[in-house]
């Protein structure tokens, strides 16, 4: 398969939200090249420049509407022709039955999964390419039969620790999917819902929690089943991970995403991955930051640094990593972390700038997204005070609260959609083309 591109895998941006910041900055810390597109440059065929196709994380459904028809087949015909295909989480998702049909894979149902799960999990590996380097690593070794990888002569561990951010689970009756990996244990300090799980596993009483809650908590329940797996569409690779190799600081992940660039985008007769997203020589100057653009970004900042403050002095979430909080049943908590993250890229990005005319261009979209940012705050600190009092008196979830207030309030700022909605809806996806572009110009 020919490529015209400089980069050799094409990086899906739309619908991915924090999901593809997150891969955006993993790939770029591991030096891996890669080229930002759209669905609309899929519709136009210019996913045939490029060697693989990555999906990150997101919602499935979404990331569907976003291609439809066109770019759905764009896609399906370039993995058929020899293009590979790699996707995490949603991206996963995106490629099964339930979404463009690439593979022989269903999702399980929400109830008969673990759907609350994260954290660090240990991941069983069979042989492949993609483990190469990780045995014998500093995090996650235990006892584990030997899977012929590099020294036979000595007994070494194939169970690694890795991630995983309320995943989805593999349905597969397909015997031609090869499992790469399947899940262990989970780890002690990883999360089912709101619960710790080594605090639960003390106490011993799974059973119990999940009659209350009312869904599937216990991890062990994720034991063996697929957490990785690789499959074929026409002439294509397609693999497909639960696990985020993309994780903040994660040393295995890190390893395992470059031995997965390998192993898609070398192109037959060639040893060049191309050129790297970040190998670009920037001219390091001050920034040239306009009055208005520097007041503008001053009151962004500040609006997001509120909301999380105002959710960790309520006692409502935590801090998990650089980029996720942990929050409390009940309140939504990965949407408030989206737009945090986002908002805070996008402010140092443009402080960053060195042109003001690069940053004069962005001054119109800055002022769109804080008319509608300043109000979406002051009415999630009101639904939070409301939902803290609600969890007070009993039993609520995100999406279910018999008190009229809350539900019109949820409905006004998410819509009744699990997958994103109402202002917020609008103001993310405000925020998600202003980052692209910044991203973009920047490269």
């Amino acid at each position: 398969m020919k490529t015209n591109s400089k980069y050799n895998a094409a990086f899906l941006w739309d619908e991915s939200f924090l999901w593809g910041l997150m891969a955006y900055k993993a790939l770029s810390a591991a030096h891996l090249p890669f080229e930002l597109i759209r669905s609309e440059d899929i519709k136009k065929g210019q996913i045939n420049n490029y060697r693989m196709l990555f999906v990150p994380g997101g919602w499935a459904s979404n990331k569907l509407k976003s291609l439809g028809d066109i770019g759905i087949s764009k896609i399906k015909k370039f993995v058929q022709d020899g293009g590979n295909y790699l996707g995490f989480c949603g991206g996963a998702g995106l490629a099964t039955l339930d979404g463009i049909g690439l593979i022989n894979i269903r999702r399980k149902p929400t109830r008969a999964r673990v759907p609350s799960f994260s954290g660090r999990i240990y991941l069983n590996i069979n042989e492949h390419s993609i483990w190469n380097g990780l045995l014998n690593s500093e995090c996650g070794i235990r006892n584990a039969p030997y899977f012929g990888f590099q020294n036979p002569k000595s007994e070494i561990d194939s169970s690694l620790v890795f991630h995983a951010w309320w995943p989805s689970q593999f349905l597969i009756k397909d015997e031609g999917i090869k499992i790469l990996g399947t899940y262990g244990d989970a780890l002690p300090d990883s999360f089912s819902s709101d619960l710790n799980v080594g605090d639960v596993e003390a106490s011993r009483n799974w059973s119990e929690l999940e009659d209350l809650y009312q869904i599937n908590l216990n991890p062990r329940r994720l034991f063996n089943e697929p957490a990785a797996i690789e499959g074929r569409y026409g002439k294509g690779k397609i693999i497909l991970s639960l696990i985020h190799f993309d994780t903040p600081e994660d040393k295995n992940g890190a390893k395992v995403l470059r031995n997965l660039w390998e192993y898609l985008t070398m192109i037959e007769g060639h040893g060049s991955w191309g050129k790297s997203q970040d190998s670009k020589n920037r001219e390091q100057t001050a920034p040239c930051l306009l009055p208005l653009t520097h007041e503008l970004i001053s009151e962004l900042e500040t609006a997001v640094d509120e909301l999380i403050s105002f959710g960790i002095r309520n006692f409502l979430w935590f801090r998990r990593n650089p980029m996720l909080l942990q929050w409390r049943r009940g309140v939504r908590g990965l949407e408030y972390c989206t737009l945090y993250v986002m908002i805070k890229e996008v402010v140092e990005i443009l402080k960053g700038q060195n042109t003001g005319h690069r940053i004069q261009n962005t001054d119109k979209n800055l002022d769109e997204i804080r008319e509608l940012l300043l109000p979406f705050v002051e009415k999630v600190k009101n639904l939070l005070i409301l939902e803290r009092r609600a969890l007070q008196k009993g039993h609520i979830t995100y999406e279910r609260c018999d008190d009229p207030e809350i539900q019109e309030i949820r409905s006004e700022l998410f819509s009744s959609s699990k997958s994103y909605g109402g202002m917020f809806k609008k103001l993310i996806d405000r925020v998600d083309n202003l980052l692209y572009t910044l991203i973009k110009q920047g490269n």
